[in-house]
């Protein structure tokens, strides 16, 4: 296709791709004469993925290339891909924590990893928020949902593995990377907004006499 249809078909406008060309964030089109080039599925694939990192995730242009950079190359495990992607979009928050409250929540987090035999790499940006998100637990005197840490685990592998075989179905390891990427920022959303639906029928049964519906019969 030309650029205009790969323009329309992906939403973004021709200014932006001609953008994305210079940056090498899309590899560049199969020229067709000495101004002109066409573009196949893998462009407009790419081009989903630079946008749901752009508009979803919020992530910098610098690490976006990065990430494509993880993507392209021919030598890097799909494992490290994944990895790279990974660490680029999850946010770093700054919680409200004692430092008591941070030792007991690292030692909570450790004995959960190794009970569950996962493998995580030290310096994986989530295992620092997940600390973090328990030492402000304790430190705002909420430790009680920490209780449930193991339970929230199972809920959470239960799923990514389903997650994870659907992903492996793709035909290439460009489309596997891509659909982790995709699926993780977007799994992000359908999760939370699950649980708040979830949360606000159970309580509308629990205080407000609302009768309970199939699966609380």
């Amino acid at each position: 296709m030309r650029i205009a249809e790969l323009s329309r078909q992906s939403g973004v406008p021709v200014p932006t791709i001609k953008y994305y060309l210079r940056e090498n964030l899309l590899p560049p089109g199969e020229l067709s004469s000495p101004n002109q080039a066409r573009y196949g599925e893998h462009h407009l694939r790419r081009l989903r993925l630079i946008r749901a990192l752009v508009d979803l995730a919020q992530i910098p242009i610098a690490q976006v290339k990065e990430i494509v950079a993880g993507l392209d190359s021919p030598t890097l495990p799909l494992h490290d891909q994944i990895g790279r992607a990974h660490r680029a979009i999850t946010p770093t928050r700054n919680l409200t924590t004692t430092p008591e409250a941070h030792t007991a929540a690292s030692r909570q987090v450790d004995d959960l990893i190794r009970s569950r035999g996962w493998t995580i790499e030290p310096d994986a940006p989530a295992l620092t928020t997940l600390v973090d998100t328990i030492a402000a637990m304790h430190t705002l005197d909420h430790d009680y949902l920490t209780t449930f840490l193991d339970t929230y685990a199972d809920a959470v592998e239960k799923f990514t593995t389903l997650e994870i075989t659907a992903v492996t179905s793709r035909q290439t390891p460009d489309q596997i990377a891509e659909s982790v990427v995709i699926g993780t920022i977007l799994g992000e959303t359908l999760i939370s907004s699950l649980r708040l639906l979830a949360q606000e029928s159970i309580s509308a049964h629990l205080w407000t006499g609302h009768p309970a519906g199939p699966a609380g019969d």
